[in-house]
């Protein structure tokens, strides 16, 4: 890329075939390392690495840092990296992504980041990270991704409640504990802190993420609650909803029927009753990806429909809602078959006996009638 001076500069540089489709030079993953050579290149904005030093582990080199004049995205992706997070990287404040995805980096998460204010998005996931989440803010961050690391401590206030440009927020597979904070996020698309160790109640707050188009919360087993009635049924752009393997009791709130939009539910391994607030088109448009199963008593009302779908429903231990009587009788159903068709009819226990003996007189007659007319 020429300047001023119509001389050229090194902007990129990026290693390691994503897919057979990438253009990107290959690395010998036995002997590939990154020579502080690199930081004569005071033009570059792109360093990406991906795969090139997973047979030769190694630290990422503090000397990163120095290129913070122009770099702009820094990605060492799945590449076997061993040790902690320089502090040295908070020198690149010109820096937009930094993707340091599946490595082996341990220790904690540097708060020299905070002074990279122009971020918007940092994977850090799956490594073996560890300590709480630093007390940091990122104005422009759009994408935060600390999944399967080793995280603990409470969820990070002013990463949750600050950052309006937020979209995506996975810090799930971790050890972080407390309560679910209040949440002002209206841009975020998908919110995922499921296999954490967080704590009730569901905030109604979590109503107002209007954008939110996946919520995954299943897998803290210390979240006994119930579901907020003004909270969730609020989320009309919802698409993904799992609150499974938690300790959630009380009802279904009916305002889960307002969620047109839901294609995945899972509540199943909770202590929840009562009934299912969704009619029959829904149950059948989510399919298997409805899990219900392992609860308390949850039930079906016989005006939602759902009783035509008893295989799916019975498979997951839920039967029909009991309907309150007015007396001690109770009403049973029967088929007579009579000379103009089958009719439904209603009758008491008492009745039971006699409708009984009448079906059996109409057989005999039936029968003595065949017989005579072959005479």
């Amino acid at each position: 890329m020429p300047d001023k001076d119509n001389a050229f500069h090194i902007v990129s540089l990026s290693f390691g075939a994503l897919s057979v489709d990438t253009a990107f030079p290959t690395c010998d993953p036995t002997r590939s390392s990154i020579s502080p050579s690199i930081t004569k290149l005071p033009h570059l904005r792109t360093l990406f690495f991906y795969r090139c030093f997973n047979d030769n582990p190694q630290p990422i080199p503090p000397f990163l840092g120095r290129l913070g004049s122009s770099l702009q995205t820094l990605v060492l992706r799945e590449n076997g990296h061993v040790g902690p997070i320089p502090h040295e990287l908070g020198n690149l404040t010109h820096l937009t992504i930094l993707d340091l995805h599946r490595n082996n980096l341990n220790g904690s998460i540097p708060v020299s980041l905070g002074r990279i204010t122009g971020l918007r998005s940092l994977d850090l996931s799956c490594n073996r990270l560890s300590g709480s989440i630093p007390n940091i803010s990122f104005p422009t961050l759009s994408v935060l991704d600390l999944n399967q690391n080793h995280l603990t401590g409470p969820l990070p206030l002013p990463l949750l409640t600050s950052i309006n440009s937020l979209i995506k927020i996975d810090l799930s597979h971790n050890r972080i504990s407390g309560p679910i904070s209040n949440l002002g996020l209206e841009d975020l698309i998908l919110l995922d802190l499921s296999y954490n160790t967080l704590t009730g109640p569901l905030p109604e707050s979590l109503g107002n993420l209007k954008s939110l188009q996946a919520l995954i919360l299943n897998g803290n087993p210390s979240l006994s609650t119930t579901i907020p009635e003004n909270s969730i049924g609020r989320l009309t752009t919802l698409s993904v909803l799992h609150l499974d393997g938690n300790q959630l009791n009380g009802t279904i709130p009916p305002s889960f029927a307002n969620l047109n939009g839901l294609s995945e539910l899972r509540l199943d391994n909770n202590k929840l009753m009562g009934p299912i607030p969704f009619q029959r088109e829904k149950v059948w448009k989510m399919g298997r990806k409805l899990r219900l199963n392992d609860n308390l008593g949850l039930c079906y009302d016989r005006k939602s429909g759902l009783g035509d779908d008893l295989d799916t429903l019975s498979s997951a231990g839920i039967g029909l809602c009991d309907v309150p009587t007015n007396g001690p009788t109770i009403s049973v159903q029967h088929i007579s078959t009579v000379d103009h068709g089958d009719i439904l009819k209603s009758s008491t226990k008492s009745d039971a006996k006699q409708i009984i003996v009448a079906r059996r007189m109409i057989g005999l007659s039936a029968v003595f009638l065949f017989v005579f007319c072959l005479f």
